[in-house]
């Protein structure tokens, strides 16, 4: 027993999110004593304030994320975790025209998949209550981390008590403490210390973009009766063109929303209450005043942070055998494709995995073959998922001309048709839009970039193909019947015959 816990290694993980406290479970599965390290205090602790000031934008689960929960081998936490989701089937795209309001629901999945929409702390706490019944793992609140040396195996963290001023030692600094490690994960956010760490001493290459696009949340309350205002399984999208708002189901019957617009338009709606209301009228049909009162927009909109969305991809996302970064202080991408916490989560599995692979875990093997394998197994790690997480960032910047354009147009709408009628009727085939393999598979993210283009260059051919063909019939019809018709009837008379084959066709293919 004692040779046992002799070659135990320490993690140190930086950052007590989802993603962090998943990876700690992975390890403390695996015998590492670990310790968990977060900047904020115990985020179950409701008086918590976020980094950002505000509640997330609601999360969306779907099965990468919940894979890679079911790895953990902790049934009891996944059941917790999705009995307080809310399964979307589908999209529901509001509009208005000639003064209706209206309302189509497009689904996700034509086997009936559901992403579930979940509250950040329901899937946080119960991670967190997770590691705190197991007993190799410690939890650390209010520690930043300071400083790292990646050949030592040495972190530094400073350790703030909430409400009460640091004490500064001589050099006027607040105190740190050391701590040795054998492996670091960083975990912790888009602006992470971990990789800021990392980055002096691996040659890491770092993109970073924000998007011409600020985002603030608002709330639809629960009905007077203590219902939902509109149906709680459909992720709700107002599409704007160059804007757009989304709702999504929260447990209590409310739901949460998010106005992702431009900055300008920002400055606009900011100038005046009736540019406010008057632009949601416009352009977001049956917001206001029908689910949120022209009152409690307002003051929404003027009390919650207007935030920016940022993207980033680096390379590698490991030094030697000391460190990995997870997550968004990995990659972080828009949330236009809800993959990011899905993204993260998976991040964990396919490390673990690598790290099994490599012998990293092999309780015969020295501390130094220990070493090299997780080295091995780390580098394995950033070749995979470099691609992927690089595939995803740019599937999430693509997914949000979609959603805030792309659903209402007749070339989407029939794209999307002819694929879930070749999935559901053709498995065979193995054909999927590119949504189900992203959100319903464990397919690897640029597999699906790369399945996507060759499904879309054979619908181009065939849609083509079908074109030219229509056309050649049309023409022969047109020069048997030439003789009886007028230049300008002829005319009319080909165009007649043409968007009848057409109509047919894709009335036929949208009906299946």
């Amino acid at each position: 027993m004692a040779d046992t816990v002799r070659k135990r290694q320490k993690l140190v993980v930086v950052g007590a999110g989802p993603v962090g406290s998943l990876a700690a479970l992975y390890a403390a599965a695996r015998g590492d004593e670990v310790e968990i390290y977060e900047l904020r205090g115990d985020l179950r602790d409701p008086s918590t304030v976020p980094l950002n000031f505000t509640k997330s934008i609601n999360l969306a689960l779907s099965e990468r994320g919940i894979a890679a929960m079911r790895h953990s081998n902790r049934e009891e936490l996944i059941n917790n975790v999705l009995r307080g989701t809310i399964p979307m089937h589908g999209r529901m795209i509001h509009g208005r025209d000639h003064g209706q309001l209206w309302e189509a629901a497009q689904a996700y999945d034509v086997h009936g998949r559901a992403i579930n929409a979940v509250d950040r702390s329901t899937l946080n706490n119960a991670l967190l209550d997770e590691l705190e019944r197991t007993p190799n793992v410690k939890l650390f609140f209010n520690h930043k981390l300071t400083g790292a040396d990646f050949s030592a195996r040495k972190a530094w963290f400073e350790r703030r008590v909430p409400g009460e001023a640091p004490l500064p030692n001589s050099a006027n600094r607040v105190p740190e403490i050391e701590v040795d490690f054998d492996f670091m994960i960083g975990a912790d956010g888009a602006h992470s210390a971990a990789r800021y760490h990392m980055m002096k001493f691996a040659r890491v290459d770092y993109q970073q973009e924000y998007i011409d696009t600020l985002w603030c949340e608002f709330r639809i309350p629960p009905t007077k009766d203590g219902d939902f205002h509109i149906s709680p399984n459909h992720l709700h999208i107002w599409p704007g063109g160059e804007f757009m708002f989304i709702a999504l189901p929260s447990a209590d019957k409310s739901f949460t929303c998010t106005l992702f617009a431009p900055a300008a338009h920002y400055q606009h709606l900011g100038s005046s209450a009736q540019n406010l209301v008057e632009s949601f009228n416009d352009h977001f049909p049956g917001v206001c005043p029908e689910l949120i009162s022209p009152e409690d927009l307002q003051e929404q909109f003027a009390t919650n942070p207007h935030l920016p969305l940022i993207s980033l991809k680096c390379k590698p996302h490991h030094y030697n055998s000391s460190i990995v970064i997870v997550g968004d202080a990995a990659h972080a991408v828009l949330p236009f494709y809800g993959q990011g916490l899905n993204a993260g989560l998976e991040d964990i599995r396919v490390l673990f995995e690598f790290l099994d692979k490599h012998g990293s875990y092999d309780l015969d093997a020295s501390p130094e073959a220990r070493r090299e394998a997780r080295a091995r197994a780390f580098q394995a790690y950033t070749d995979q998922r470099c691609a992927d997480t690089h595939a995803i960032n740019d599937l999430s910047k693509q997914n949000y001309l979609e959603m805030r354009w792309g659903v209402k147009t007749p070339l989407y709408k029939l794209r999307k048709s002819i694929e879930e009628a070749l999935d559901r009727y053709v498995p065979s085939l193995g054909w999927q839009t590119q949504y189900s393999r992203v959100s319903f598979s464990n397919q690897r993210y640029s597999e699906v970039i790369r399945s996507a283009r060759w499904q879309g260059r054979l619908l181009g051919l065939g849609l083509a193909t079908t074109l030219i063909s229509t056309v050649g019939v049309v023409a022969y019809v047109v020069w048997k019947n030439a003789s009886q018709h007028s230049p300008r009837g002829l005319l009319h008379y080909s165009w007649r015959r043409l968007s009848s084959i057409w109509v047919r066709m894709f009335g036929a293919i949208a009906y299946a």
